[in-house]
């Protein structure tokens, strides 16, 4: 290994990361008081630029999708990164700064020493996330993680984005973990389902007959599409997207020409509105809502992100219900119960997710069937619930959120006090959809709020815009502000007031 000069001590600048080169490698140089650290250049999730992310409160936060490290020691704070920053060895040299080209060495699984076993059902966000999170965090005995789907652990948020728009092939699709990690780790995978869960006994049934027993578990089984139940809707042609094989299915399916109905204006919908387009397909959308997620991005951004859709060749229908899929071997049209007709090709259903809990009927449910957890993502003794199948106090209120980095991000608490632990959700929720290449976060999960304000045009991005309530930030959403999103991520955690997160946006 070999020392390279990088920089000079000088050009590190106190607020951000300076990205230096050596080769083809890119390297993050970060201060840390009178000090320099050098880690990875780009995020471990998807390859974000971290020189473009946002130091706060000790934190180095990502700008694409908000995973968080500490600055101390590059050490995984929150996802949806699973892993932590390679850092690099670096000396300073009288003002100049040198750095190894290879990473220091990284920690290996911790030993087998611990005889408890730990179950994870479901090998989604929130299962993948919590089985990194125990070895992380010293577990040394069995894990134990089970699935429904073939080959699950995959970064499901590119399947409405880029896979069928045809921009990604389906083999290109990010694991969440490689082989290497599961065997190094010692983390065993049963392809299997559960039916049944007894917590007298701690034991799980699967459906070819297995019995497996647990010291603690965690159910991060995730959310199944609302399947539409309307005459014709079992054609071939009729489609739900969760899964790869769903995916291969719509692409099959797919050819550019024809016309695509998709029912339902969920953040799905539209991002699968936006790809079937983009794949050369004729779409129209039947929304409930005039203007799409005017709950969640208020009325200026869901008018604009319909315009975008509107501009991109997309029709809205709103005046109408789907009544009936016609066609006798295949989908010809979509009847409307207003006596519409929309010629049809195939059919993409987006009316939302329920929770897949049928095999934990004998557990605390909510109305919609979630599970009931506490502030610890606890449900009962031995037993923990990540992800869209859980219902967890937020601010005080009950709460069900479908967020991908909130999944994972209950599992890693889940994880923690599996071992012990006593943490709780203190963060704040984020999401981000994708829309004809544009990208939109959204920080926070406001139902109601007294005010809002925009620098720039939510029409022509960029633009930032706050959401306040009794004078204090409740959500912000944004497009093409990244580093402004991710130092809200951090600064949101405790109440922002609004004048003060405006001079912070401004300054």
């Amino acid at each position: 290994m070999t020392l390279h000069r990088v920089a000079r001590f000088a050009d590190v600048p106190e607020d951000r990361g300076l990205e230096v080169r050596i080769a083809d490698t890119k390297i993050l140089l970060l201060r840390v008081g009178d000090q320099l650290r050098a880690y990875q250049g780009e995020c471990p999730h998807a390859g974000a630029p971290l020189a473009e992310g946002a130091l706060c409160h000790g934190r180095l936060i990502c700008p694409w999708h908000k995973a968080a490290y500490r600055i101390e020691d590059g050490a995984l704070c929150e996802p949806p990164a699973l892993d932590s920053l390679q850092r690099y060895r670096l000396e300073i040299r009288e003002d100049e700064v040198w750095v190894e080209d290879q990473p220091m060495h990284d920690a290996h699984a911790p030993p087998a020493d611990d005889d408890r076993v730990f179950l994870i059902i479901g090998a989604g966000a929130a299962g993948t996330a919590g089985a990194a999170a125990l070895r992380e965090k010293g577990f040394g005995g069995r894990i134990v993680l089970i699935d429904r789907e073939p080959g699950a652990g995959y970064d499901r948020t590119v399947l409405s984005k880029f896979v069928i728009a045809g921009e990604m092939p389906l083999e290109e699709i990010p694991p969440l973990r490689d082989e290497h990690f599961y065997r190094e780790q010692r983390i065993e995978r049963i392809n299997g389902e559960v039916t049944n869960l007894d917590t007298a006994t701690q034991t799980v049934q699967l459906a070819d007959g297995q019995s497996l027993s647990y010291d603690a578990a965690l159910l991060a089984t995730g959310g199944t599409p609302n399947p539409l139940t309307l005459p014709g809707a079992d054609l071939p042609q009729v489609f739900l997207l969760r899964s790869k094989a769903q995916a291969q299915q719509i692409l099959n399916a797919a050819k550019p020409g024809q016309r695509a109905v998709i029912i339902g204006d969920s953040f799905i919908a539209l991002e699968s509105a936006s790809s079937l387009r983009q794949y050369g397909l004729d779409v129209t959308v039947l929304a409930r809502h005039a203007v799409p997620f005017a709950a969640q991005f208020g009325e200026a951004v869901g008018k604009a992100i319909r315009a975008l859709h509107e501009a991109n060749g997309v029709v809205f229908h709103t005046d109408g219900e789907a009544a009936q899929i016609e066609g006798t071997t295949r989908v010809e049209g979509v009847r409307l119960n207003n006596g519409q007709r929309l010629a049809a090709d195939l059919v993409l259903v987006g009316i939302g997710v329920s929770p897949a809990t049928d095999a934990f009927a004998d557990l605390p449910m909510e109305k919609d069937q979630s599970l009931t957890v506490d502030g610890g993502m606890r449900v009962t003794d031995g037993l923990w619930a990540a992800g869209d199948i859980a219902t967890f106090p937020l601010s005080g209120q009950p709460q069900r959120i479908e967020h991908w980095r909130l999944a994972q991000q209950q599992a890693r608490i889940a994880a923690a006090n599996m071992l012990g632990g006593d943490e709780h959700y203190l963060d704040v929720p984020y999401f981000w959809t994708w829309h004809f290449g544009k990208n939109y976060d959204y920080l926070g999960h406001a139902e109601a709020w007294d005010e809002v304000e925009f620098k720039g045009d939510p029409d022509h991005p960029p633009f930032i815009g706050l959401f306040g309530k009794n004078g204090v930030v409740v959500a912000a959403v944004a497009c093409d502000e990244e580093r402004m999103m991710a130092l809200l991520a951090e600064r949101m955690k405790q109440p922002l007031p609004v004048d003060e997160a405006w001079q912070l946006i401004r300054g």
